[in-house]
């Protein structure tokens, strides 16, 4: 059998394993957090709306060290980590910054302004809806309003085309992520079972009380001999600095007003005030300026005006759909017709059962049990790469919404409805491979700005419908052996990635392996837009690695005296 390039060997296994996850379980719990508040301060600080009125603030003929377009999983963490170095930086954020207490709401639909909902064009085979669950708006970004699962990639998801013969090679290992992992697993902080999946290793936190929702999916594995784990989630399992244990009232998706869950708007914003760094809300980027070849700063418009910062180098974090945006709108770093492609979105059917005692799925954590046995490839299947399956927990009214989707309506709808608190739910995230024709270009439609707006195409290839239709019977088998008595089955996207993929020469993507444009060697892009493949986890703990991989690059090169151009490697 080959072994796929950075896969761990040698495994110990039976009693040798439990003895080694117990022990590196123990390890991480009794961890001292000195070395932690002293990179990264902001669970022992006040909130973040908090500091703003003695936040630093810059004037627009600064030419500051850095300007950062964009403060969800990556803006922040590279915002906070350069001004932990003393880096004089700017992070320009499209949408608020959210006061929790005052601006979220425990219901779904008061909760629509955590979206990005500006006018986009979806076209294609298979249209992507946008919006809703794969973008967002504010400090803090699309984590915000995620569920809070936050898994690592496997060593072989770095790899595929060499090991699986599809997808593309990243232009960097495994080793090269591991370390940030462990970092922002214990700056988030995440909550978990020690994970024997991809590079086993143990988490921070001990894993949450189990609700209705796991013990159904437990269940329902063991029956089948499917191992499952709990966890792992960026939500507080005890109190941690100033951030106090979750309540479970299953509000995740719809900001977390106790503060529990992960999102950058805590985790690293209070961090990056208190160390210098400017956090310029209801600002919009409109153009990346250059002169002679590097970025010399953001042209964006706040409060109905047209501004432009100046600086030294500029790092974009808008994602998937307005990192390429940007750039095509910029004219930049397309000299290869790689800006916008190798979009990629994750399958994410759900399936339902309807069982005869209460569940109540929404009393924990959605995403609180998950299982990784389906991820890698299989020969004996007829696809390549694969899925993961976890709880989800849809509160009432998007759960309406996939019964309707369904095709149950009237009485039917509502008798279902009715009997919400009796099922429960399990979700997949499957590996659609990255395709050169599904990308992100500009329309003639513009925006209240006067830019044109993406247009996004998609279509899934036939390894995709093979490995969603696989995870989809997965997740059925699972609820009927738990004793589900009905079963309800919606197809649905999550997660957007690529567009701006990293890659090892500059025909073959938009970035290097240090997050640099190839075209403008001052100009960074360190959002889940950069990923050229996705695997079968939520991108974000991913996206905040690499960020902080690039951060701990330019801080190392700044400090050998440096000029902000390519390292080799």
């Amino acid at each position: 059998m080959i072994r796929r390039p950075g896969a761990p060997v040698g495994r110990p296994t039976g009693l040798r394993a439990a003895w080694d996850a117990a022990a590196g379980t123990l390890r991480e719990t009794l961890r001292p957090q000195g070395a932690l508040r002293a990179r990264n301060a902001s669970a022992w600080l006040p909130p973040a709306h908090e500091l703003l009125p003695a936040m630093r603030r810059f004037a627009d003929t600064d030419e500051v060290d850095l300007v950062v377009v964009g403060c969800g999983a990556g803006g922040a963490v590279l915002t906070q980590r350069l001004a932990r170095a003393g880096w004089r930086v700017v992070c320009l954020e499209a949408g608020p910054f959210w006061d929790p207490g005052r601006d979220w709401v425990s219901d779904e639909e008061g909760s629509r302004g955590l979206h990005w909902t500006g006018p986009r064009v979806v076209d294609g085979p298979d249209p992507v809806p946008l919006g809703a669950n794969n973008s967002g708006r504010g400090v803090g970004g699309s984590m915000v309003h995620f569920a809070g699962y936050a898994p690592r990639l496997h060593p072989s998801d770095l790899c595929t085309r060499t090991a699986d013969g599809v997808g593309a090679d990243w232009p960097l290992d495994y080793a090269d992520l591991a370390p940030g992992y462990a970092r922002l697993e214990q700056e988030l902080p995440v909550a978990g079972q020690y994970w024997p999946w991809g590079a086993p290793h143990p988490y921070p936190h001990a894993p949450h009380p189990v609700g209705g929702n796991g013990q159904v999916m437990l269940e329902g594995c063991a029956a089948l001999g499917i191992e499952a784990r709990v966890g792992p989630v960026g939500i507080v399992n005890g109190r941690f600095g100033a951030r106090p244990h979750c309540v479970y009232r299953g509000f995740c998706l719809q900001g977390c007003t106790v503060g529990a869950k992960a999102s950058p708007l805590n985790t690293h914003v209070p961090d990056a005030l208190a160390h210098g760094a400017e956090i310029r809300a209801d600002a919009m980027a409109t153009e990346v300026v250059t002169d002679r070849g590097r970025a010399t700063g953001i042209r964006y418009v706040r409060d109905g005006r047209e501004h432009l910062q100046r600086a030294r180098a500029v790092a974009l974090a808008c994602y998937a759909i307005e990192s390429p945006r940007l750039l095509l709108n910029s004219g930049l770093c397309n000299e290869h017709d790689q800006v916008g492609r190798y979009v990629m979105v994750q399958g994410a059917p759900q399936v339902a059962g309807r069982f005869d005692d209460e569940i109540r799925m929404y009393k924990a954590p959605p995403p609180e049990v998950t299982s990784e046995q389906f991820y890698e490839t299989d020969p004996a299947r007829p696809y390549r790469r694969g899925f993961s399956v976890q709880t989800v927990s849809p509160l009432p009214v998007v759960f309406a919404r996939h019964l309707a989707e369904a095709g149950h309506w009237g009485a039917e709808l509502r008798e279902r409805m009715r009997g919400y608190p009796y099922w429960a739910t399990l979700g997949a995230l499957c590996e659609y491979l990255p395709q050169a024709a599904n990308r992100v270009t500009l329309d003639a439609e513009t925006d209240a700005y006067g830019l044109p707006v993406a247009r996004f195409t998609h279509g899934r290839c036939a390894n995709d419908r093979l490995v969603t239709e696989a995870a989809t019977r997965t997740m059925a088998d699972i609820l009927t052996a738990a004793g589900a008595r009905e079963l309800v089955a919606v197809e649905r996207y999550a997660h957007l990635v690529g567009g701006c993929r990293m890659a090892d020469r500059p025909e073959h993507g938009v970035v290097d392996a240090d997050l640099r444009t190839f075209a403008v060697p001052n100009l960074l892009v360190t959002d889940g837009s950069v990923l050229p493949t996705q695997g079968a986890a939520n991108p974000a703990l991913t996206i905040m690695a690499l960020s902080d991989r690039a951060a701990a690059r330019l801080i190392a090169g700044s400090r050998a005296g440096l000029p902000l151009a390519r390292s080799p490697r």
